[in-house]
This record gives C-alpha cells, sequence and structure tokens, in this order.
C-alpha cells in the first residue's frame, strides 16, 4: 500500500525526472507522529474524541439555533449542516446556499461553537471560508482534484470524506493533494461504501479506520448517518468507531425528522441523540473471564 507509494518535490504540473527514491508520503506515520487538528479552540486528534452534530440541510434559523444549543447541551463540541447539498437527483432540495451560511454561521457564533459545512466546487471556496471553521469535502467531490488543490492552498481545516467507491489509498491520496498544497490540517472522515449488500445505505467500514489510523498521522472521524441511513443503529456504530480508534463521530440532528427536507430517516431527534452521548460514555460490555484464569486485583 503506501510503503511501494513514493513522492518527488514538484509543482505537480510535470514528469519527475529526479524523484526522491523512498521519500514516504506526507500522509504517512511516522512513529511517534500524532497530528492534532485544531478547529476553533476545539482539537481534533487529541486524547478525546470529539462528536460534531447537526442538520443534513440548513432549512430555517429557528432550525439550526434550536439543534445548535440542543445538540451542545448534550455534550457536543462542532456544529455541522449543509447550505449546499449534493443530491442525486437535480429535482432534490439543493440547499439554501450563501444565505445558509449565513444562518449556520449566526448559530455557531451564539452557541459558541465551530462550524463545519460542505463546498461543492473552486467557485465556493473563497465564500466558504469566510463563513465556516472547517471546510468539508463531500464523497461526490474526494476526487475533483481542481478542488483539493484551491483547498491546499487556504489553511482551512478540512474535512475529507472518503468517496463511496474509494480504496483506502484513493482516499489518502486525496488527502496528500492537499498537503501536497501547504495546508496540514486535514482530518479524514468514513462514512461508508458501497457493497453488494444493500440492506443498508452503505456499509461502515470500520476495519478500514483501524488501519487508516495505523497508515496517517492525520485524525480520522466517522460519519455513522451517512454510513448506515437507518436512525436505530447509528448509536451502536458510533460507539463501534470509537471502539475501533477513531478520533470523533458526525451525526446528523433535526428537531422533527420527519419533516426535514433531506435525510430525515438517518437523522437523530434531540433525544436520540442525548442517548446517543449517553451510550458513548459507558463501557462497551464486561467480558467474562475463565475463573481459572481471572487475575485477582
Amino acid at each position: 500500500m503506501l510503503d511501494t507509494w513514493t513522492i518527488g518535490k514538484t509543482n505537480g504540473n510535470a514528469v519527475n525526472t529526479a524523484k526522491a527514491k523512498g521519500l514516504p508520503p506526507l500522509v504517512s506515520r511516522d512513529p511517534g507522529k500524532r497530528s492534532i487538528v485544531w478547529v476553533g479552540n476545539i482539537p481534533i486528534g487529541g486524547d478525546g474524541a470529539v462528536v460534531i452534530a447537526g442538520p443534513c440541510s440548513v432549512e430555517s434559523r429557528e432550525q439550526v439555533m434550536d439543534t445548535a444549543f440542543a445538540v451542545k447541551q448534550c455534550g457536543a463540541v462542532m456544529l455541522r449542516g449543509g447550505a449546499y447539498k449534493p443530491r442525486t437527483s437535480p429535482y432534490d432540495f439543493q440547499g439554501l446556499g450563501e444565505a445558509g451560511l449565513k444562518i449556520l454561521r449566526e448559530a455557531g457564533d451564539e452557541a459558541d461553537m465551530p462550524i463545519v459545512t460542505e463546498i461543492m466546487s473552486e467557485e465556493d471556496v473563497e465564500l466558504g471560508c469566510e463563513y465556516a471553521d472547517m471546510i468539508q469535502v463531500g464523497a461526490r467531490n474526494m476526487q475533483n482534484f481542481a478542488l483539493l488543490k484551491k483547498l491546499g492552498k487556504t489553511g482551512k481545516p478540512i474535512l475529507l470524506k472518503r468517496g463511496a467507491s474509494a480504496t483506502v489509498k484513493e482516499w489518502l491520496s486525496a488527502a496528500e493533494y492537499i498537503l501536497h498544497g501547504g495546508n496540514e490540517n486535514v482530518v479524514l472522515c468514513e462514512r461508508g461504501i458501497k457493497t453488494f449488500d444493500n440492506s443498508l445505505r452503505n456499509t461502515l467500514d470500520l476495519a478500514a479506520v483501524a488501519l487508516v489510523k495505523e497508515m496517517t498521522h492525520l485524525p480520522v472521524v466517522v460519519d455513522p448517518s451517512h454510513a448506515t441511513g437507518k436512525r436505530s443503529i447509528i448509536a451502536a456504530t458510533a460507539k463501534a468507531a470509537l471502539a475501533v480508534g477513531a478520533d470523533g463521530i458526525i451525526v446528523e440532528v433535526h428537531p422533527e425528522p420527519e419533516k426535514a427536507w433531506s435525510d430525515g430517516e438517518q437523522s437523530l431527534t434531540f433525544d436520540n441523540f442525548a442517548d446517543l452521548m449517553a451510550n458513548l460514555r459507558t463501557p462497551i460490555r464486561q467480558v467474562q473471564i475463565c475463573p481459572e484464569f481471572a487475575v485477582s486485583m
């Protein structure tokens, strides 16, 4: 995997005939190296896992404000929300655009929470950086190389989601584009991949989370909302994500999921989110140990 991938210092526009043999990628993990990405005053990749929560789509000021204070009261440290929505159908709600960014920014300021939101194209970078504390690159844009290059020049924290059909190496290669541009503030996000099984919206690849934690110094968070698409198992998969070493989770929360303009079936209610947070704080479960070999404490 990354052990056979070497890089050279080039401008990215020409074949490098003097490629430095054996030089590891910027994303690779050196012994003892562990990056912490600061989003405002929130560290991602430190000793404690972070929880990012908020609505799939910004719909109204009241909706986002109510959600921001509800999730913060339960322990979330960052607010998420979509002002630009990449949708499979051109007839689905596409987001409020800049008006949504303004609502999200206001809610973040009022609740004293950094905000993360997705942008869709190179043209959105400047506007996104103006309003957001962290920029999300969605799964559909993971290999939008022009966008990745431009984000590499910003210095803004980036949440890079794994593409639905992307290999781990492709995912890390996308991160490499951003780091190569000079922006070291990258957080990876596993959000589920497409497999033969259609029981759920996607398949949550927890093995990839554990693997990537071995391969890179970058923090990794998990999105169990998109990975499963099923409200009833989001709490369980969130806990599993932390168990394999994820540095945080990002989930969708809505005051009334049945009325949500997008992804209502995978959005948690405020009570659901409170239960999730309580569940994350409790031990996974006790392990039965054969009495003959149990060590007395």
